[in-house]
């Protein structure tokens, strides 16, 4: 089994999720979307996972730096704006064997489906 954190070293809510699995001995790999950037391919197959909608991150900055007519935007122009920041993205984004299992992290329901 494949295990893939998406986020950044800084996030509290990543830091959560990854404490979270350690406690559980679950092991994954930290990406920093910052350093290593998702792909598009990345971003597409996070979008068949969990919509658009779950991905936004809403409370960034870069979301609240977006014009008006973002909220018109088409799931494709997501993905372009995604691509372009991955800071739009909330994280963590959680994948296992390359299906989007979570995004955020709110409580260890996560961890019971990556066991």
């Amino acid at each position: 089994m494949s295990i893939i954190v998406w986020g950044i070293a800084t996030c509290s809510t990543v830091k959560k999720a990854q404490r979270a699995l350690d406690d559980h001995a679950i092991s994954y790999q930290a990406r920093d979307v910052r350093a290593d950037p998702p792909t598009r391919a990345d971003i597409v197959r996070f979008v068949a996972g969990v919509g658009v909608v779950a991905l936004k991150n809403t409370s960034g900055n870069s979301y609240r730096a977006l014009p008006a007519a973002s909220r018109q935007w088409s799931d494709e122009a997501w993905i372009d704006a995604f691509v372009a920041d991955p800071m739009l993205l909330k994280r963590p984004i959680i994948e296992r064997d390359g299906v989007t299992v979570g995004v955020g992290f709110r409580d260890d329901a996560v961890v019971s489906r990556l066991r």
